[in-house]
């Protein structure tokens, strides 16, 4: 089951407070995770950003096709 935009956007802000204030623990709706690094956190900030991305319904890229008919 696909997580909603609106959690992920939820997850992204608690983890990007956890990280601005020296935190490495996350804690959202009763669910807690521990980082061990900081670059642990990134990488977890960059796959949110990247599936906030990809829960958006407008398309990042336009095609366009045309040919003569010949």
């Amino acid at each position: 089951m696909p997580i909603d935009a609106s959690e992920l956007a939820t997850l992204r802000d608690a983890l990007i407070r956890a990280r601005a204030q020296g935190v490495r623990v996350v804690s959202v709706d009763g669910r807690r995770v521990e980082y061990q690094t900081d670059a642990e956190m990134a990488t977890a900030l960059a796959d949110l950003e990247r599936r906030l991305r990809g829960a958006s319904s407008t398309p990042n890229t336009i095609r366009i096709n045309a040919s003569k008919g010949l």
